[in-house]
Parts: C-alpha cells; sequence; structure tokens
C-alpha cells in the first residue's frame, strides 16, 4: 500500500494514523478531519473548559508527527469502494490503498440544529458563553455526559435540573452506583425530573415533561449520539440499525478497510468510549497492515467520570446488579474501593474518591478466581474480512 486515507480527526483517527507508524508502514498517511481544529480531547470539555478553569488550548492533542498530512475542514462526502476514492464535500477526490473510518458521531439532537449540545470545541465555546449570563439551566440526558455538564453548571452557581425517561446513570451502570451518584448530585442541590413518558422541547427555554412545564435560562441536550455515517449510505458497507458500521473482530469492515472509534458497531452494538477508541485506533492500524496474521481486538472496558464531588473510575462490564464487596474505604464517605464479581469468573471494580493505579484497578476488574489448570489455549482466531 502506497498511502492510507484515515477520514476522521478524533482520538481514534489520530490513534490510527500514529499506529500505522509504530508498526513500520512508511507509506503515505493522510488524514481528513471535519473540524476546523486540530486534534483535541473531548474529554474536559464538560468539565474544565466549560467551566472556565482550563482553556480550549489545553484540550488539544499532541499533534501527529511531520510525516502524516493532516487536513482540517475535510469532510468525507462519499465513499466509493471499487473506485478507492474518498470524495470530500468540496469536491475533491482522494485515492487510497487502505483506508480508516474514524468519523466518530455527533450530538444527538431533540429539538432542531439550534439546541445547545456539548460534544465539539465549538460547542464548548457557544454553551461556556450562554452560562455566563444564564442563572438556571436544563439538562436533557442523565448519561455520563449529562451529568458532568449538569456538575460543572451547579459548580458555576447556577440552578439546575436533569431530566431523562429513567433516573440518571441507571441505565449505565446499574442501581446501586446510580443511586450513589445521584445521591450525590442531589446534596449539591441538583434536580432530578424522571420522565417516562417523554420530553418535548417547546422552545429555546421551556420543556414540557407530562402535564408540567419546566422553564430556564439554558437548556443543554446530552441525549448521547449518533454516528457519522451517512457519507456511506450508499458505499456497500455494512451499517445496523442505528447507523453504526458493523466491524468484524479485527475492526475490519470491507477488504482494505478498518475502522475505529464511536462510528464502530460490534456485535450489535457502539462502545462511545476514550478506552475503545484509542484501542480500537491501534487494532484497526495493525489490521490493516498485517492481514490475516492481525490478532482480534480484545475490548478492556475501562470508564471514568468526575461529577458532584466523585471521583469515578471503572474496570470491567457495566451495568452492575446487586451491591458490591468494599474492598477499601468507606461508603457512607464516598470513599471506597468496590468489586462487582459476575457469573463467568469475570468481575468490575469501582473506585470512587479512592486514589489507585490504573493498572491495579484494572487487575482487581479482571479479579475472578484463580481457575483450576486447563490446557493452554488454542491460538487466537484469524481475522475475517467479512463483517460479523
Amino acid at each position: 500500500m502506497k498511502r492510507i486515507v484515515v477520514v476522521g480527526g478524533s482520538i481514534a483517527a489520530v490513534t490510527a494514523a500514529q499506529s500505522l507508524r509504530t508498526e513500520g508502514y512508511d507509506g503515505q498517511v493522510t488524514v481528513l478531519s471535519e473540524e476546523p481544529h486540530p486534534p483535541y480531547s473531548r474529554v474536559p470539555l464538560s468539565k474544565g473548559v466549560l467551566a472556565g478553569r482550563e482553556s480550549a488550548e489545553s484540550a488539544q492533542l499532541p499533534p501527529p508527527s511531520g510525516d502524516i498530512e493532516f487536513h482540517t475542514g475535510a469532510r468525507a462526502a462519499r465513499l466509493d469502494m471499487h473506485g478507492r476514492l474518498v470524495t470530500t464535500a468540496d469536491g475533491t477526490g482522494i485515492p487510497y490503498d487502505g483506508l480508516v473510518i474514524a468519523t466518530g458521531a455527533r450530538a444527538r439532537r431533540l429539538n432542531s440544529d439550534s439546541d445547545l449540545v456539548l460534544r465539539t470545541l465549538d460547542d464548548a465555546s457557544t454553551l461556556t458563553a450562554r452560562l455566563t449570563t444564564a442563572r438556571s439551566t436544563i439538562v436533557l440526558g442523565g448519561g455520563f455526559l449529562g451529568m458532568e455538564v449538569a456538575s460543572t453548571c451547579r459548580a458555576l452557581g447556577l440552578e439546575v435540573t436533569v431530566v431523562d425517561l429513567v433516573p440518571p446513570l441507571l441505565r449505565l451502570l446499574g442501581p446501586w452506583l446510580a443511586d450513589l451518584a445521584v445521591a450525590a448530585a442531589r446534596d449539591l442541590g441538583i434536580r432530578v425530573r424522571v420522565a417516562p413518558d417523554g420530553v418535548d422541547v417547546l422552545d429555546e427555554h421551556r420543556v414540557r415533561c407530562g402535564e408540567s412545564v419546566l422553564e430556564a435560562d439554558v437548556i443543554v441536550c446530552a441525549a448521547g449520539d449518533v454516528p457519522n455515517t451517512e457519507w456511506l449510505r450508499d458505499s456497500g458497507l455494512a451499517l445496523d440499525a442505528g447507523g453504526g458500521l458493523v466491524a468484524d473482530a479485527c475492526c475490519r469492515v470491507a477488504p482494505g478497510i478498518v475502522a475505529a472509534g464511536d462510528v464502530v458497531s460490534r456485535q450489535g452494538r457502539r462502545t462511545p468510549h476514550w478506552t475503545s477508541a484509542v484501542e480500537q485506533g491501534r487494532a484497526a492500524a495493525a489490521s490493516l497492515l498485517h492481514g490475516e496474521s492481525a490478532r482480534p481486538y480484545r475490548p478492556d472496558p475501562y470508564f471514568w467520570t468526575e461529577q458532584c464531588g466523585l471521583d469515578i473510575k471503572i474496570s470491567g462490564e457495566l451495568p452492575l446488579t446487586g451491591a458490591p464487596e468494599v474492598l477499601a474505604g468507606s461508603v457512607d464517605d464516598r470513599r471506597a474501593l468496590l468489586r462487582w464479581r459476575h457469573d463467568g469468573g469475570t468481575a468490575t471494580a469501582v473506585a470512587v474518591n479512592h486514589r489507585l493505579p490504573v493498572i491495579k484497578l484494572k487487575r482487581l476488574g479482571a479479579g475472578a478466581p484463580t481457575p483450576a489448570p486447563a490446557p493452554a489455549p488454542a491460538p487466537a482466531p484469524a481475522c475475517t474480512t467479512t463483517p460479523t
């Protein structure tokens, strides 16, 4: 392969591009990013950047090495697999021998393009400006992002109400850990409104929940994301029901094409998290270069969130059921090291305001009882080029 094109400018795209060099590829690497900014991390946008404690520049990632072409403002509009050509929105055709798709996802909007969301640097700038003159806010969505935004708004002195179809974080974390997080939010004065019948956004200041109308100076939509795959609709690549790009065990989607990050659907679901994006970026690069000898991508679930005075780090599968073992600290003090054991010998470890190196947390997350000796495992299965 003389030229590999990476479509996307996120951490998954940057990791894939840099990993191509790490894996020994010395051909041309071209990265096409829709955004006007150099690559940056989305992690601090809902925290330090939104709160004004950190500058937008502080979120920037280290730039790709000088032997990687990085183009900003280059939105992919069409993929021609047979002609091996990516066409951008301005009509430029970019040929490739190998292709990495890492176009990520965009914020889901409940009303229109005028919804205030927090996904990009520009979103953060717009929302920060609106919050400086606001006294109250409604956050639509009680996931990680919604609760982080709510926490930041409360720290800025705003009255905050979180609205969701189910209790915040319940679907992500399970009842025990979600209750812990929501209790911390309520202690800070954040109001929670559960609207099982749905939410109607009436205008930029009002939402209807059942028979009630809630008002606030600012309404922020944090209702999940949508994979950026519209440009692939006529490409022949397989998309799942939610629009995710279907990939196999080695992040392959077709011969000579791999994918990584929030755009990817594996086994019927996407995992739009930082760790998944980084690991898939590495695996996708290796798969593209090494073909059938590449090892399958093996997820190592790791999540973290900072909200309402809680620093929560999680290693293992979610959501969680039942009560955990308390390995250290005190739940009452909201400083504890916890573990949930699962059927099949796996476990999930959670550190709540508990200092512990990530590697040790991951060992606890894998911390099942040592099984009886077993025969040596068979070699890892070769990856296929047919999406599964």
